[in-house]
């Protein structure tokens, strides 16, 4: 009898399943999707219901050959990549591709990589489910046409090079109309009053001015804050009534992909594509010590806040155990999820809560405990009684004028024990020591001060996150990406957290919101989210989806075709200058470096320069500045790229760029950098030269090799193979995928 043939997307996640699934079952990595789009044509045929024509992604023939060898000696084949749509897409296409009997392929889908959650899937196997193939394929579809129908467009009128995607530009559009509230907005001044009032018993308490005849009290000028000042002075202040009221705070609920990517941003500083890769390393499996190897915490590309009974149970056991009984909820905890099509999946949790963070510090790096521990907190708090207070409210009675000093007092802290959320704040129980309604109280001090409304903040990656979900733009696994791509094009730039659109940005979003007024709304891309998912729900057919989209593109499309050399000419701003060489006029252009300054009598007169003081655009990184903990940002000098404070001039700490990756030479603890030659040739080297000679003319990157499982590979791209990943120990190749826009 033939073994069972398992195919995952990684080599990690195959490391991990073939240990609990034994011997009669190989298991084999895919290295992701082997089929798609091609690359330097549409794919997309217009003319017969958008039938995509996929091909097989270049460089991954090899793994192909593989898969179909061993599928044919298997009596059985179980295609196991991620539980969403993108896995159950490449699970199609691989049955697509094997050619191997229908009734010989199976699904398997699991939530959690452990030991009996892996054998229960294996034993309840069942068909790929085509309703989510659909959806991707409608997704896949519809952002192929944006990027290969508008990019050239934005070639002709700005410069080559620059792209559109379809849901990436609403978020772009989201950073640059925020913007626009910033600029316009006009602070409004207010002012605010508190007061010092001395007790009999002689302490002193602050208190704010609250109302005016009854009036919630609004104060516009300083004239009307003085006013208010002399008034009471003039008046006896009398303590009036004292209430105490109960507040019970419930946790929230355990992570979903967009509040702990919101969350690993606020607290760990950690951008949503590190949250989502040190995720998916504690999804796939570590080892923990003795030899086990085993997933630590649950699919993290998920909108549910569903948690298993099971898991609730254990939860339960530890808190009381850990807490007492007083902590632990007798039911457990239900929370709503905001949607319904993938609640089959988990919240965000650990796959055990019983692996203390603690426990496993020896085990994990920095950041997979960091996110380990946050994920493990949260989860544990969501299981647990609310917290409860004591709101103490001291009215005190000025004349016509009520002031008020309150406080709140912890009693039972509940799960704030385990996790405090963003906004809470201590709580101290102090009030208006040995007072009684009716004792005098004397004035010691009054505090005006003036206040102005401030505008509206810049987005984060955290707040944008949660705009893309409010909006219902995006779903849980395109959100890093999203961000990753405006920030990589050069669209927007990060200023320490604030998400900022450049000059660049801003033109693009410019044209396109003219352009296509109705594909990049908001409302529009939401209403296509919906779409995807009756599409997965069985309620639509992927083509009307994509038709409803195409239909108004394409108008928008046919409009344009035309008017390339007009919008281009748009975009020229004139100067007050004459041209030194013709006299005519200068104007502001776009070009391949952005913006300079060129003579309006091109081609006849080709005078041109750069743009008096325009600066280089600062990349934004994740490293932190070790002198003063400013972010750093990546400036260029005369010998290429390097690593710099963002607070220059006044720290001017800089160092080599650091591509994150462990120098593979035996011994060696360096970190592999960023080097260049004395002619200019960019290599990567050991940061430990000249103690180490390691040097590579292709990047780096971590990844563990399919063949021989080294854990360094380097990119490289010819004509041939196109982007692709190479093993420099084996020579082993990975295919990487394009991006359409």
């Amino acid at each position: 009898m033939g073994k069972s043939l398992v195919i995952v997307e990684s080599p990690a996640k195959a490391k991990t399943i073939a240990k609990y699934l034994g011997k009669g079952f190989e298991v084999k990595a895919s290295m992701g999707h082997v089929r798609d789009l091609p690359l330097r044509k549409l794919g997309v045929d217009l003319e017969n219901n958008f039938e995509p024509s996929y091909v097989t992604i270049r460089g991954q023939g090899k793994t192909l050959k593989a898969l179909r060898t061993a599928s044919a000696k298997a009596d059985e084949i179980f295609l196991a990549p991620d539980p969403d749509r993108e896995g159950e897409a490449i699970a199609w296409h691989l049955a697509q591709v094997l050619g191997s009997r229908s009734e010989k392929i199976r699904r398997v889908l699991f939530n959690e990589i452990t030991k009996n959650v892996i054998r229960e899937a294996f034993a309840n196997a069942v068909e790929v489910d085509k309703r989510k193939v659909d959806a991707q394929q409608a997704r896949r579809v519809m952002d192929r046409l944006v990027g290969y129908k508008v990019s050239p467009l934005l070639w002709k009128v700005i410069r080559r090079g620059i792209s559109a995607g379809r849901v990436q530009s609403v978020a772009l559009r989201l950073v640059c109309e925020r913007e626009e509230e910033i600029e316009g907005f006009v602070p409004v001044e207010y002012w605010t009053i508190e007061v010092d009032v001395q007790v009999p018993t002689g302490e002193l308490v602050r208190a704010k001015v609250w109302t005016r005849d009854g009036e919630k009290l609004e104060i516009h000028s300083e004239a009307e804050a003085k006013e208010i000042v002399r008034e009471l002075k003039s008046v006896s202040l009398v303590l009036g009534e004292v209430t105490r009221k109960e507040r019970k705070r419930r946790p929230k609920a355990p992570f979903i992909t967009s509040t702990l990517q919101q969350a690993a941003s606020r607290r760990l500083g950690m951008s949503a594509r590190q949250t989502m890769s040190v995720a998916q390393e504690l999804y796939e499996g570590l080892e923990i010590g003795q030899g086990e190897l085993v997933g630590l915490i649950t699919y993290m590309r998920t909108d549910s806040t569903r948690v298993s009974a099971e898991a609730s149970q254990e939860a339960r056991q530890y808190i009381t155990g850990r807490f007492g009984s007083d902590y632990a909820y007798s039911r457990p905890p239900l929370y709503k999820s905001r949607k319904k099509v993938q609640d089959a999946h988990e919240a965000i949790r650990p796959t055990s809560v019983n692996r203390a963070p603690e426990d496993l510090k020896g085990f994990l790096s920095l950041r997979q405990h960091k996110l380990y521990k946050l994920i493990w907190e949260k989860f544990l708090a969501s299981q647990m009684q609310p917290a409860r207070s004591e709101i103490i409210t001291f009215n005190i009675e000025g004349g016509r004028y009520g002031l008020r000093a309150s406080n709140s007092k912890l009693m039972f802290p509940g799960f704030l024990a385990v996790y405090k959320e963003d906004m809470d704040e201590e709580e101290d129980g102090q009030g208006l020591p040995g007072t009684q309604a009716g004792e005098s109280l004397v004035l010691k001090d009054t505090l005006p001060e003036q206040h102005f409304t401030e505008p509206p903040p810049h987005y984060s990656e955290a707040t944008l996150i949660q705009e893309l979900e409010t909006k219902g733009i995006g779903r849980p696994s395109t959100y890093a990406s999203i961000i990753w791509t405006i920030l990589h094009r050069r669209y927007v730039s990060k200023e320490k957290t604030a998400l900022v659109p450049t000059d660049l940005g801003k033109t693009v979003w410019d044209l396109l919101g003219d352009w296509f007024p109705d594909v990049f709304n908001v409302a529009f891309t939401a209403k296509m989210e919906s779409e995807l998912d009756r599409i997965e729900s069985g309620e639509d057919d992927w083509v009307n989806v994509v038709r409803q989209f195409y239909d108004p593109f394409s108008k928008d499309l046919e409009t344009l075709s035309s008017k390339t050399a007009e919008l281009k000419k748009s975009l020229q701003t004139e100067t007050d200058e004459n041209c030194p060489e013709c006299g005519k006029s200068l104007v502001v252009k776009w070009g391949r470096g952005g913006q300079f300054i060129a003579c309006s009598g091109f081609p006849e007169c080709r005078y041109s320069r750069s743009l008096p003081g325009e600066e280089p655009q600062l990349e934004p990184t994740d490293e932190v500045c070790d002198q003063c903990n400013a972010p750093m940002v990546i400036r260029r000098g005369r010998f290429g790229r390097f690593l710099a404070c963002s607070r220059y001039p006044e720290c001017k700490n800089t160092r080599a760029v650091s591509l994150g990756v462990s120098c593979p030479e035996e011994g060696c603890k360096g970190d592999l950098v960023e080097r260049r030659t004395r002619r200019g040739r960019v290599f990567y080297g050991c940061s430990n030269y000249p103690n180490c000679k390691f040097a590579s003319w292709h990047r780096p990157v971590k990844q563990t090799c399919p063949e021989c499982g080294k854990g360094l590979m380097v990119e490289k791209q010819t004509k041939a193979k196109g982007p692709h990943l190479n093993c420099l120990s084996c020579g082993a190749e990975i295919p990487l995928p394009d991006d359409d826009g």
